[in-house]
């Protein structure tokens, strides 16, 4: 994925996102914490939550391998000011290995957050395993992978058959196999994310889900968010084959301002997904 291209999106799922990460930052950081990162930190939501949540002496590090990126989320902190604007962001990857994030962070994080980065790396468990090693003692690892998807639609939306939202779904998880399959030295994990934290020597292994429920109205920021979200979904898919021709035509019409069809104008539609996140700690 080209994700210089992504970076203003992902400004948006920050603030979109705020709310559940704000909450999750408030669950997760370890008492008497230092240090937090937000590794692979996109729109910089979680590292800007923990600014925001942490006592004033947490140091926080907003990490990604994309400058433009990362100039994004800068934006973003500023934006909000405050504690955000103590967030300091720099250039880190996640296949750099422990030593080089620590070095880059500022020391070994008592919290490392990490949101959906892993799954792009062809050997998870090895990044899995590096970024355990970079954890303070007792530190704790967190991985955001998964959970349930989101539902914006109803089944029936009177355009194109019924399910519409399942298909497109099905479509993204093949998508997501391609993607998956054509990364170079890629490898099998056969296995869910708590057996990863295990296998890397953590203990403590825990899941947390977070209910994440919003109503969608005309004209709202909410329902500006759903349409991006969803045209974005379906220009991915469509571009690989991977919806049918009668699919793409009916989001085509779902998602054209000037057809009577427009899902702008509905009142019926709805955001409503878990977001899972996978916890380890590092023996003291």
């Amino acid at each position: 994925m080209d994700w210089a291209t992504e970076a203003e999106r992902l400004a948006e799922a920050a603030d979109r996102d705020a709310e559940w990460l704000a909450r999750a930052a408030r669950e997760l950081l370890p008492a008497g914490a230092r240090l937090a990162v937000d590794l692979g930190c996109g729109g910089g939501g979680m590292a800007v939550a923990l600014a925001q949540q942490g006592p004033a002496g947490l140091s926080v590090a907003g990490l990604d391998g994309e400058p433009a990126v990362l100039a994004a989320a800068r934006r973003r902190a500023e934006r909000i000011g405050g504690a955000a604007a103590r967030v300091r962001f720099a250039v880190a990857r996640l296949e750099d290995g422990g030593e080089a994030l620590r070095a880059v962070a500022g020391g070994a994080p008592d919290l490392l957050w990490v949101a959906g980065a892993v799954h792009h790396v062809p050997d998870q468990q090895r990044a899995v395993d590096g970024l355990a090693a970079a954890l303070a003692p007792g530190g704790v690892l967190a991985l955001a992978e998964g959970g349930l998807r989101v539902r914006h639609l109803p089944w029936d939306v009177g355009v194109g058959a019924p399910g519409l939202e399942d298909r497109l779904d099905a479509a993204q998880m093949r998508w997501f196999g391609r993607m998956r399959a054509s990364l170079p030295g890629v490898a099998a994990m056969p296995y869910g994310w708590p057996e990863a934290l295990r296998r890397a020597g953590l203990g403590e292994v825990a899941t947390r889900t977070f209910l994440v429920e919003h109503e969608v109205r005309p004209g709202g920021p909410a329902m500006a968010s759903l349409l991006a979200s969803l045209g974005h979904r379906v220009a991915r898919t469509a571009e690989e084959g991977l919806l049918s021709e009668e699919d793409r035509e009916a989001f085509r019409r779902l998602l054209d301002e000037g057809d009577p069809a427009w899902l702008g104008r509905r009142t019926d539609l709805g955001h409503v997904e878990a977001r899972s996140v996978y916890t380890g700690r590092r023996p003291a």
